[in-house]
């Protein structure tokens, strides 16, 4: 016969999976919970724990949501509000020709919003079960319309911006070291003269999702780099690609250059071509050219988790990296010169 403390018992881990079921916990249902932050509240403390690329993504939509909710607790936000300002946003983002369908600026408001509630959810200032942010599906993200540059187009491009530049040396030198090295604009502005290994020839990248890494140059471009670095007074720790003034170049260096290739090459404005191309372009003449091994490797790429095992064991080598510099540059490579001495 069961007694009343073995029902007792029984009752209590029964009551336990419920609420584990419904996303509760037994403190949840002792005293009055805190009341939920408000937007004004949490985007900053949000934001001050974002990296300064993630930020920039972000911080138009931390702005929406401050001017449509700045003084509502979250918990006063429903899925549906959330829905109809996706839709917003994705109408807005329609006016841009070249912003498609608007679903990638859609998608970064679903997340930008997913980013603020699951920070409170950590905090413990929002229970899983009343968070809306959790039910508003991320719009699919389009396929990207860019592609490789014909090589004739390129050397247009490299024309344009040698006539429209006000300076050359700078303008040249960004658009041969993202051809070379098919890095992204935030590897650039990253880069410092301490990351330049002139006796390999080699640099190293900071770029998103902490794919840092060693990456191949050509005796030319790290030459005109040090030069760089040298004549504009670069400090060893600080950025490397300045101005003529001495003044470290922005994300503004790229969009008044592709501004003003545009304007010279009109199928440039037409297409809406940036900087990325430029990464398109390597990374499809070394998948063309060699294997996708080594343009997985050569684009800084990171396996993720529902990459393919056979990714495990067939990596590029940095070696193999290098050949593929000096076949794209024309110039021989330390790194490879010094593998064919020793064989």
């Amino acid at each position: 016969m069961t007694t009343s403390t073995e029902v007792s018992q029984e009752a209590i881990a029964a009551a336990r999976v419920l609420l584990s079921q419904m996303g509760l916990s037994p403190a949840d249902l002792v005293g009055s919970a805190a009341p939920a932050p408000t937007f004004a509240e949490i985007v900053p403390l949000v934001a001050a724990t974002l990296s300064p690329g993630t930020l920039r993504t972000y911080n138009t939509h931390f702005t929406r949501l401050l001017n449509l909710w700045s003084d509502r607790r979250l918990d006063e936000v429903s899925k549906t509000d959330l829905e109809e300002q996706s839709r917003a946003v994705q109408a807005g983002a329609r006016r841009d020709r070249r912003s498609g369908t608007g679903s990638s600026a859609a998608e970064h408001f679903v997340t930008a919003t997913r980013c603020v509630y699951r920070y409170a959810e950590d905090k413990g200032w929002i229970r899983p079960a009343d968070n809306p942010a959790r039910q508003v599906a991320v719009p699919l993200r389009r396929t990207s319309n860019r592609y490789a540059i014909p090589s004739h187009r390129l050397a247009e491009i490299n024309r344009a911006v040698v006539d429209t530049s006000d300076d050359p040396e700078l303008d040249c030198l960004l658009i041969r070291l993202h051809t070379e090295t098919a890095c992204r604009v935030g590897g650039v502005l990253a880069l410092r003269p301490i990351d330049l290994d002139p006796d390999q020839c080699l640099l190293y990248l900071r770029e998103k999702g902490c794919s840092d890494r060693w990456q191949p140059v050509s005796p030319t471009m790290m030459r005109h780099l040090l030069q760089h670095a040298h004549d504009r007074h670069a400090p060893a720790h600080g950025q490397l690609l300045r101005y003529s003034s001495g003044r470290p170049i922005t994300r503004r260096r790229y969009d008044t250059l592709w501004a003003r290739v545009g304007v010279e090459l009109p199928w440039v404005a037409v297409q809406g071509i940036t900087t990325h191309w430029l990464r398109h372009t390597t990374l499809t003449w070394v998948e063309r050219t060699y294997s996708y091994a080594i343009a997985h490797a050569f684009a800084g790429h990171r396996d993720g988790k529902g990459g393919s095992v056979t990714a495990t064991y067939v990596k590029a080598s940095l070696l193999e990296i290098a050949t593929a510099v000096a076949v794209l540059t024309g110039e021989p490579h330390p790194l490879v010169s010094a593998h064919t001495d020793q064989r």
